[in-house]
């Protein structure tokens, strides 16, 4: 699994300082859990009764949030990073998809459960931003009512 370091944090998002890293430590327990549940045998993981494609879209939803709301709370530049953020968690998908199919013997990698990885990873970012737009104008609205 990759181990983030705080140089390539400082690389990715320059902005944030040292006190502002621990915002991203949800994003990183959830991205090790993401690899657990991803690599684990099939016969040890967890039976779920949803759709593998869905769980997958689900999962990298959460991913994409869990990383890119700090990015939105500490960094005048977010919307700039978006794109990296759903690059990079689809990238993650890619390397746990390769790892699924050469490491694993009860797990194969599919181009199908990357695609879901994107589309969740996309959904997460959308959902973030839309939130963050409506929160800023309705800032703005209250504050020249007064």
């Amino acid at each position: 699994m990759p181990v983030i370091s705080v140089t390539v944090l400082k690389s990715i998002c320059p902005i944030v300082n040292r006190k502002k890293y621990w915002a991203f430590l949800p994003a990183v327990l959830f991205t090790a859990a993401v690899a657990y549940l991803s690599l684990t045998e099939s016969a040890q993981a967890p039976s779920v009764a949803l759709n593998d494609k869905f769980l997958h879209a689900a999962f990298y939803t959460v991913l994409a949030i869990a990383w890119f709301l700090p990015i939105v709370k500490h960094s005048p530049f977010a919307f700039r990073l978006s794109t990296y953020v759903v690059l990079g968690v689809t990238a993650y998908g890619a390397f746990l998809e390769l790892l699924q199919h050469f490491c694993t013997l009860t797990r194969s990698g599919e181009w199908l459960d990357l695609l879901a990885d994107f589309v969740g990873a996309l959904i997460g970012v959308v959902i973030i931003a839309i939130i963050t737009i409506v929160n800023q104008s309705s800032t703005r609205k209250s504050s020249t009512r007064q």
